[in-house]
């Protein structure tokens, strides 16, 4: 879509919105307002730059007779230019899902309890950067290990504003590697492990539309570490989605029903990620990095213990922080993504 036909959806959407019958529908207005305000920096810095621009030729033209308005035209000379980049980067097509909340699976993978000890301290940088963040987070399901880590977890982050979650952690999905002396290590040697995250934006019932027909739901009694039953009744929950073959299991909850409401939450998204993948290119592209199988040799960053060193190898990203990262001072580190992806499109569409 070019400026021309934003400007034009902006003033239709301005026009929808004064409609006192638009704001009947609470869905209808709350998704005509996002558009809006996703619009309006767009349409506000248009403005700001053409006012700039003939502003500049207004002073330009004055300068020939007062010198006074020299300055001025300088000062315009700089803005302008500062003005058509802003505008550049927000007319680069942004990704349909960055205003969506996540759900996100941290799994132990090779390493034993080690492995399942870094997917804890992973839940806990997420959970700490979400915090940081103002940001609402809940642990859907949870796979304990022996040791207090995690085999398998899942938990769903909520903005609070009008920043998306998924705007800032998509790009954690792929494989961590960490490398440090593990708890179990007797002789002091350094081992490598690793777990991996998959990063799926929340859907809406009404983004998935899911036949009941279509689904296997059996339950059965929950465990805890080493396989012993913590519940009497059968409160754990697993749905199978005959058509995909996808599989979600829950066991977090005491109740049957909370368990199957966590369960079809998470099938909601890992749908919603399929459906938008098999549609899209550019969606499939973005979550190239998501690994469904945790190894080693597919890894996006490495956490190294050692030298307080961690490193996003698909950026170039190092710093010399860990302890910091691992205590949820993501920032830097999820910026880099970003400034990359955005150097990427402007490239593409320069």
């Amino acid at each position: 879509m070019n400026l021309d036909e934003l400007l034009k959806e902006h003033a239709e959407l301005e026009t929808q919105l004064a409609d006192p019958a638009v704001h009947a529908d609470q869905n209808r207005a709350r998704t005509l307002g996002k558009r809006y305000a996703q619009l309006t920096p767009v349409v506000a810095t248009y403005r700001e730059l053409e006012s700039a621009r003939n502003d500049l030729a207004t002073a330009r033209e004055l300068a020939s007779e007062d010198e006074s308005f020299a300055e001025e035209a300088a000062e315009l000379e700089q803005r302008v230019p500062k003005l058509e980049e802003r505008l550049k980067h927000l007319l680069i097509p942004r990704d349909p899902n960055d205003d969506k909340d996540i759900i996100m699976e941290i799994k132990a993978g090779e390493g034993g309890e080690e492995s399942a000890l870094f997917a804890g301290d992973l839940l806990r940088m997420y959970l700490r950067f979400a915090e940081r963040q103002g940001w609402k987070t809940e642990i859907i399901d949870a796979q304990h290990s022996d040791l207090g880590g995690y085999k398998d977890v899942t938990v769903a982050i909520k903005a609070k504003g009008d920043e998306g979650v998924w705007s800032r952690l998509k790009y954690e999905g792929g494989v961590h590697r960490v490398q440090r002396v593990p708890v179990t290590e007797s002789q002091g040697r350094i081992h490598t492990s690793a777990a991996g995250v998959l990063v799926y934006p929340e859907a809406e019932e009404v983004d998935v539309q899911i036949d009941p027909n279509d689904l296997r739901i059996d339950v059965y009694r929950s465990s805890g570490p080493g396989g012993q039953s913590v519940n009497t009744t059968d409160s754990a929950v697993r749905i199978t989605h005959l058509p995909t073959g996808v599989v979600v299991s829950c066991q977090n909850e005491k109740s049957q029903l909370q368990n199957k409401e966590s369960a079809m939450r998470i099938l909601r998204a890992r749908l919603l990620a399929m459906a938008q993948e098999e549609a899209e290119a550019a969606a499939q592209a973005e979550r190239k990095s998501q690994v469904r199988t945790v190894d080693r040799s597919e890894r996006i960053r490495t956490y190294n213990f050692p030298e307080n060193r961690i490193s996003d190898h698909r950026v170039g990203f190092k710093a010399y922080n860990l302890d910091q990262v691992l205590d949820g001072d993501l920032h830097a580190v999820t910026q880099a993504l970003i400034d990359a992806e955005m150097a990427e499109k402007l490239a593409a569409h320069s």
